[in-house]
């Protein structure tokens, strides 16, 4: 069943700070999108569930980037970029694709199940984190939330819908 846990309300966890190179070869550090909201999201090319999401993604990176908002993807493929690359090019994925490993993903705390993405605030710090496919609304709630009110953390425990999670 996918889930959504809000951080904790005192004190939010900072995010863990890396510096990974995107697909066209662009350094993306994590720390440079301070004063932004940033939707951090683990995914796979072989994921049912992240297949959906994505075209949200998408959408979302190019209604709220105007105000502040990013969309950080960090693929989690064993075949790194052979996998990644033909996906971001089929899907036309504007934002910054990444490939990940499990250190990065300890440092969030493990990625067991695909998607998991991390709302952060524009401090930061991890607001809300999602495992498992949670409704298109969850998300936006969230996001326009932290948008509307830069700093205030969303304080929320809803359980996003049932799905298969998809696990590798």
């Amino acid at each position: 069943m996918a889930q959504t846990k809000p951080a904790p309300t005192k004190p939010l966890k900072q995010a863990a700070d890396f510096t990974l190179s995107d697909a066209t070869g662009k350094v993306v550090k994590l720390s440079a999108y301070k004063g932004k909201v940033v939707l951090l999201n683990f995914w796979a090319t072989w994921c049912g569930p992240c297949k959906i999401e994505i075209p949200w993604f998408i959408e979302f990176d190019q209604k709220y980037k105007s105000q502040g908002f990013a969309v950080l993807g960090i693929a989690m493929d064993d075949e790194g970029w052979d996998a990644v690359r033909p996906h971001l090019a089929k899907n036309k994925i504007p934002y910054s694709i990444m490939i990940g490993n499990e250190a990065l993903a300890d440092k969030y705390g493990g990625v067991e199940s695909m998607p998991t993405s991390f709302i952060i605030d524009r401090e930061g710090r991890i607001v809300t984190m999602h495992v498992g496919l949670v409704s298109k609304k969850d998300y936006s709630d969230d996001i326009e939330k932290l948008l509307a009110k830069p700093g205030s953390p969303v304080k929320r425990s809803a359980v996003g819908q049932p799905s298969a999670i998809g696990t590798k």
